[in-house]
C-alpha cells in the first residue's frame, strides 16, 4: 500500500486537494455542488484536457512548448477554409484534417530544435509570434461563422432531465477528450516509444549512447502534441459554434500550470495521464467555483500564476518529500 501511495502521491494530494476546494465551494455558492455544474465543469474542460495531454508527451520528453494554442487557432482556420472547399466534409474527414495539420506545426518546432540545436522554449516562443502573426494577417482578425453543419451541429451523448425541468447533457467534445486521453495514456505507457520518450526525458545523454534516436523522438513528442492541439482547435470551434482568430490565444499558460502541477516535471522523464488530467481539473474547478462566488476573473489569474509557481516548486521537489507520514514510514525500515 505504502508503494502505491508513493507512487502516486501526485495524483492522491490532487485529489484531496480537489476535495477540500470543492467542500469550500460548495459551501460558499449553492450552485457549485450540483450534477449539472458537474457536467457543464466536464464540457468546458474537454479542449484543455486534450491540449494537456499532448503536452504532457512533449514534457516528459525534456521539452517544453507554449505554441501549441496558437497552433491550434492556425489549425481551426486553415481547417474551416479546406472543408469549405471540400463542400463540408465530415467528422472523419476534419479530424483527419486537423491532427495532419497540427502535426505539421509540431514537426516545425521539432525541426528548429533539433537542427538547429535551440532550447525549445526559445523555438516556441519564436513559432507563437510566428504563426499567430501569419494568421493575425491573414484573417485580419476576422472570424469565421459559416461553418459546416456536422460541425456546428451539437451532438449530445447523455442527456437528462433535472426535477426543476432543467437539462444536464454530455456531448460530443467529451468523447474526443476520452479518446485522446486514453490514446495517450497507451501510447506512453504502453508502447516502445513510449518508454523512450521517458528515458530521452531522464537522461538525454545516456538514452543517446543506448542507441534512441533524439531527432526522432523529438519529432514524435511535438507531432504528438501538435495532433492534439489540432484536434483540440477543431473542438473549440465545434464548441464554439465559430471560429475567432485569437479565441484561444493565452491558454497555453494555464494548460502548462496544469500539466506541471500534475506531476510533469519541466526536466523530463516524469508525468502521468492521470495527474496531467487531475491538474486540468483542478484548475477548472477553481476558476467555475471563483466565477460562481462573483470573483474578478482578474483575481483567478492571480491565481494562476500562483499555481504556477507552485507547480515548478513541486516539480522540482519531490512530492514524498512533502509528505510527513512518508518520511516516517521510510524512517521505520
Amino acid at each position: 500500500m505504502r508503494k502505491v501511495v508513493q507512487s502516486h502521491a501526485t495524483e492522491f494530494a490532487l485529489l484531496a486537494v480537489i476535495a477540500v476546494i470543492s467542500l469550500f465551494l460548495s459551501i460558499a455558492t449553492d450552485r457549485f455542488f450540483s450534477l449539472g455544474n458537474a457536467f457543464d465543469l466536464l464540457n468546458t474542460s474537454s479542449v484543455n484536457i486534450i491540449f494537456a495531454v499532448g503536452l504532457l508527451v512533449v514534457l516528459i520528453a525534456g521539452g517544453i512548448d507554449i505554441s501549441f494554442a496558437v497552433a491550434a487557432s492556425v489549425v481551426q482556420y486553415v481547417a474551416a477554409i479546406l472543408l469549405g472547399w471540400m463542400s463540408g466534409g465530415g467528422w472523419i474527414s476534419g479530424l483527419l484534417i486537423a491532427g495532419t495539420l497540427g502535426i505539421l506545426l509540431g514537426a516545425v518546432n521539432a525541426f528548429l530544435i533539433h537542427r538547429f540545436r535551440i532550447i525549445s522554449i526559445v523555438a516556441t516562443i519564436a513559432t507563437f509570434n510566428i504563426y499567430f502573426g501569419l494568421l493575425m494577417f491573414f484573417t485580419r482578425g476576422v472570424s469565421i461563422y459559416n461553418l459546416p453543419d456536422w460541425l456546428t451541429s451539437r451532438v449530445v451523448l447523455f442527456e437528462h432531465e433535472m426535477a426543476d425541468g432543467s437539462w444536464i447533457e454530455i456531448t460530443l467534445p467529451v468523447l474526443v477528450m476520452l479518446i485522446c486521453v486514453v490514446a495517450t495514456w497507451v501510447f506512453i505507457t504502453r508502447t516502445t516509444t513510449g518508454r523512450q520518450l521517458y528515458a530521452f526525458g531522464d537522461n538525454p545523454e545516456g538514452a543517446r549512447r543506448f542507441g534512441i534516436n533524439i531527432g526522432a523522438m523529438q519529432f514524435i513528442a511535438f507531432g504528438w502534441l501538435g495532433m492534439m492541439a489540432g484536434i483540440g482547435g477543431l473542438v473549440q470551434a465545434h464548441y464554439a459554434q465559430e471560429v475567432v482568430p485569437n479565441a484561444l490565444y493565452g491558454r497555453e499558460l494555464d494548460v502548462l500550470a496544469a500539466v506541471v502541477l500534475g506531476g510533469a516535471r519541466l526536466g523530463g522523464g516524469k508525468g502521468s495521464v492521470l495527474g496531467c488530467v487531475l491538474g486540468v481539473l483542478l484548475i477548472s474547478i477553481t476558476q467555475n467555483g471563483l466565477n460562481l462566488a462573483g470573483v474578478s476573473p482578474y483575481a483567478f489569474k492571480m491565481i494562476v500564476g500562483a499555481i504556477i509557481l507552485v507547480a515548478i516548486t513541486l516539480s522540482n521537489t519531490s512530492i514524498e518529500k512533502l509528505l510527513p507520514f512518508m518520511r516516517q514510514e521510510e524512517g521505520r525500515q
